[in-house]
C-alpha cells in the first residue's frame, strides 16, 4: 500500500491504454510508453504512487499543466513545455493516479551519453538553451510558475521527421530510471545521428510535479543538488531565478559533458557544506547582505564575506584548463551569479545565446 503499482507491459488500463515498456522510474512514479487503442497513437503515462502526499502531489501537477495548457493558447512559447493531455485516478492493487501527455523521446541526459563527442555541439547547446529560456520565460511570467527542477533528465528531445523520431524513440530504452543504448544493429546513437541534422531535434521542458508557485513555494528544500541555486542552500527565500541558475549549470553541462557542481560530503562537512565552497571557489565573494542574511554564515566565511579556506578560480579558466576553451569562447559563456543573475528574457538576449 503506498507503493508502484504493478504495472505489465502489454497491461490494458481504463479500456483504452496499452503498456509497451517502462521510460523511467523514480522514488515518485514510474513512466510508460502506451499506445492508444483508440486513437492509435502512442502516448507517455505517469503513474504516481498511491500514498496520500503523491496524491496530492499529482494533484498539484494537474493544477499547473492545465495553467500551462490554458495559457498556451496566448503565447506559443507555451510549445517548449510538455503538455498534459489528460488525468484521471484508477483503484489498483494500491491505488494509482495517472497523468498522460504526447510520447516525445529520450532526456538530453540520455542523447548526452548516447554522443559520441564529449559535450554536444555548441550550435545544438545554444538552441537548446534558447527553447529552455523560452519556456522557463512562459511559465515564469504568463503562468506564474517556478518549475524548481531543471536538470538534463528533464529536458526531453524529440524529432521533427518520423524517421528521427523513430531512430530517438527506438534507439533509447529506460530500464528503472537507468537510460542505456540499444543493442545490435545500427550501434551508437552520436554515429547514427551524423546521418541527420543534429540541429532538427527539439526540445521541451517536461515534469512539474516539483513545481510551485511565484507567490506560493511549497517547500524550502527544492532542486536536485548539482543544479541548487545558492540562496536554497543558504535557506534564503527563492523565486523565478533559481530557475536561471539551474539552467547555467545546465548550459556548462551539455557544452563540456560535465557537471559544474559535484558536491561531496567529507569528514567534517556536509555536501551542502562543500557546495558552498566550490560556488565561492569558483563565481567569488558573495554580497555581504547575502552573506549574513543567513545563519549558516560562520562556516564559511570570514567577517569580511570571504571563503574561508578555498582561493577563487574563474569560469573561463576551466573551460581552457579543462576542455581547451579559447578565452573568448569561455569569457562569453552565461555566469551563474546570484546578485546578477538575468531574468529568462533576459538570458535569450545574451550574446553567447543569441550568437
Amino acid at each position: 500500500t503506498g507503493g508502484h503499482h504493478p504495472m505489465q507491459e502489454g497491461e490494458v488500463f481504463n479500456t483504452q491504454y496499452q503498456v509497451l515498456h517502462k521510460l523511467g522510474c523514480s522514488a515518485f512514479a514510474t513512466v510508460w510508453l502506451c499506445q492508444d487503442i483508440r486513437r492509435k497513437k502512442q502516448i507517455a503515462v505517469k503513474v504516481l504512487k498511491s500514498r496520500e502526499g503523491f496524491a496530492e502531489t499529482a494533484q498539484d501537477e494537474v493544477t499547473f499543466r492545465r495553467c500551462v495548457s490554458c495559457m498556451k493558447k496566448k503565447d506559443l512559447a507555451g510549445e517548449s513545455i510538455v503538455c498534459l493531455l489528460d488525468s484521471f485516478r484508477m483503484i489498483g492493487e494500491n491505488g494509482f493516479h495517472i497523468l498522460l501527455w504526447r510520447a516525445l523521446g529520450p532526456s538530453l541526459r540520455c542523447l548526452m551519453g548516447n554522443y559520441t563527442a564529449q559535450g554536444l555541439p555548441l550550435p545544438f547547446v545554444k538552441k537548446s538553451l534558447q527553447q529552455v529560456l523560452a519556456g522557463l520565460h512562459f511559465l515564469h511570467k504568463c503562468c506564474c510558475i517556478i518549475h524548481t527542477d531543471i536538470k538534463p533528465e528533464n529536458i526531453l528531445v524529440y524529432g521533427c521527421s518520423k524517421r528521427l523520431q523513430r531512430l530517438l524513440m527506438d534507439t533509447f530504452r529506460c530500464n528503472q530510471g537507468i537510460e542505456v543504448r540499444l543493442k545490435g544493429a545500427g550501434g551508437d546513437l552520436g554515429n547514427q545521428l551524423e546521418k541527420y541534422d543534429l540541429m532538427s531535434i527539439e526540445v521541451k521542458i517536461a515534469d512539474l510535479g516539483s513545481a510551485c508557485w511565484t507567490y506560493k513555494p511549497f517547500s524550502k528544500e527544492i532542486q536536485t543538488q548539482p543544479y541548487r541555486a545558492l540562496e536554497v542552500l543558504l535557506g534564503l527565500d527563492y523565486s523565478t531565478p533559481v530557475d536561471i541558475w539551474s539552467t547555467a549549470c545546465l548550459a556548462f553541462e551539455t557544452a563540456t559533458g560535465e557537471c559544474l557542481f559535484e558536491p561531496q560530503p567529507g569528514k567534517y562537512f556536509s555536501k551542502d557544506d562543500d557546495h558552498v565552497a566550490r560556488i565561492i571557489e569558483l563565481l567569488g565573494r558573495i554580497p555581504l547582505q547575502i552573506v549574513f542574511s543567513q545563519n549558516k554564515s560562520t562556516k564559511f566565511f570570514s567577517r569580511p564575506g570571504a571563503l574561508l579556506r578555498l582561493s577563487p578560480r574563474s569560469l573561463p579558466g576551466i573551460l581552457a584548463d579543462r576542455h581547451d576553451w579559447t578565452p573568448r569562447e569561455g569569457g562569453r559563456l552565461p555566469a551563474a551569479r546570484a546578485a546578477l543573475r538575468a531574468r529568462a528574457a533576459q538570458s535569450l538576449r545574451h550574446a553567447w545565446i543569441a550568437a
